[in-house]
């Protein structure tokens, strides 16, 4: 008989090795064999596809001076002073790198302007000044002391080589993203200390790999599945652990971003959308004509897709993975008929969440066809609402369709080792035959 100390003792050894590393996936051999089967391949191809594309850094290219594409430096605002708009012909200046109103009664050409000195505070002309001129309507105004963005044009006139063409919010950003990181971890603990690993390589995967690969001239679509997958093990595996839980997550991922490439795939180009809709696509494909936009589309479909899917993915294996420890007699089909009615729950959630994030993305667009009053169809048949409708349409497909699938793989697999899980769950094994034999509990 195991004294109550003993016992306790050990319920406590199980509590402290679940708090620190998460419940661990209670399969047995032959399943870890077969999960792996399918995931060392999986992980080695995407390893031999990110050496294979890994591109060495973006190409060098002349700057053409036009929108993302002008030197900068940066700068701070000096002095402003209060002149009159006629004085200094504010009609006829640009004002922060904008375009200039028409001259006539509203054109700006009367009333008090804002007279900046700015001075240079980076780069070769360090502690240079320049007059920028800011208009009474302007949208941004300038204050002593700010902090700005400025442009260099070297073939412009000595006088007018630099302007302000936006403010330096470096410091807000950065604090935002300090208390960010505070509440992760203040809340996650050792699991958000993970999380915002993860995210840092995440998010060095995409600046390393994925932009700078487009920009060498590889397939984006090819480069976009090699650097979501690198993405999608990295996150999954250091945030979740490597067990068979998160190896099931992976799986039911991995065949989610299959069927969104399938589609996007095809209905983009059944769609004849070609991804060269605003200034800044058309910029690109001014400076790099050789990329592909319509796939630099369905790679943005892809990428876009893949933080959801994981949430998905993951919630419904540990919902799956709880239920049969609350009850290890479940079969796998009542195991997923369970888990199937907790995921229409959250695909209810998640399909509304996706469609108002693209459109909260589109509400300025939105509301120019409103002020046209332009029709429904109208409005959706333009390649600008199209991209947005397909992109949406696409990814929920892939969510709800990855709540069936994840589940139905996490059931099969977590009802294969009934006892198993018993044991790891801390329950004692089944009584069989009148003796209540008792399996061991590993440390």
């Amino acid at each position: 008989m195991t004294s109550p100390h003993s016992a306790s003792e050990t319920q406590g050894h199980q509590h402290s090795h679940t708090h620190s590393h998460g419940p661990a996936a209670p399969v047995s051999t032959h399943l870890r064999r077969v999960i792996a089967a399918v995931l060392i391949p999986f992980a080695a191809a995407v390893v031999v596809g990110l050496v294979v594309l890994w591109p060495g850094g973006a190409p060098a290219h002349e700057r053409t001076g036009v929108g993302f594409d002008r030197q900068t430096q940066q700068g701070r605002v000096v002095s402003v002073a209060k002149v009159d708009c006629k004085d200094v012909n504010a009609s006829q200046v640009p004002v922060s790198g904008e375009t200039p109103p028409p001259t006539g009664e509203q054109g700006g050409g009367a009333g008090l302007c804002e007279k900046a000195t700015v001075e240079v505070t980076s780069g070769q002309d360090e502690g240079r000044k320049f007059v920028e001129v800011v208009q009474p309507d302007a949208p941004r105004q300038l204050r002593e002391g700010q902090g700005v963005v400025v442009a260099y044009a070297p073939d412009a006139p000595h006088d007018l080589q630099y302007s302000v063409t936006d403010v330096n919010r470096k410091f807000p950003l950065m604090l935002l993203a300090g208390i960010f990181a505070l509440v992760v971890v203040a809340v996650g603990r050792m699991r958000g200390v993970m999380a915002l690993v993860a995210l840092a390589l995440s998010f060095a995967v995409l600046t390393l790999f994925i932009l700078p690969a487009v920009l060498q001239g590889s397939n984006p679509l090819v480069v976009a599945v090699v650097g979501a997958s690198a993405i999608m093990l990295i996150a999954l595996y250091i945030c979740h652990g490597l067990t068979a839980r998160t190896s099931v997550a992976v799986i039911g991922t991995l065949i989610s971003l299959l069927l969104i490439g399938l589609l996007g795939s095809l209905f983009i180009g059944w769609a004849s959308l070609s991804g060269n809709t605003d200034d800044n696509t058309g910029l690109i494909h001014g400076l790099y004509p050789h990329i592909d936009m319509s796939g630099l589309l369905l790679a943005g479909v892809i990428i876009g897709s893949l933080g959801v899917l994981d949430d998905v993915t993951v919630t419904q294996t540990s919902a799956v993975w709880e239920l049969h420890q609350a009850d290890p007699t479940m079969s796998a089909k009542k195991l997923y008929r369970a888990g199937i009615r907790i995921g229409r729950d959250h695909i209810a959630s998640v399909v509304n969440t996706l469609v108002l994030a693209y459109a909260g993305a589109a509400l300025p667009l939105l509301l120019l066809f409103s002020i046209a009053q332009s029709s429904v169809g109208t409005v959706a048949n333009s390649e600008l609402v199209a991209e947005e409708i397909v992109r949406t349409l696409i990814g929920s497909i892939g969510l709800v369709a990855s709540v069936p699938v994840t589940t139905a793989l996490a059931a099969l697999v977590v009802s294969a080792d009934r006892t198993g899980l018993g044991a790891e769950a801390g329950a004692p094994a089944p009584v069989r035959g009148g003796r209540g034999r008792r399996r061991r509990v590993k440390a």
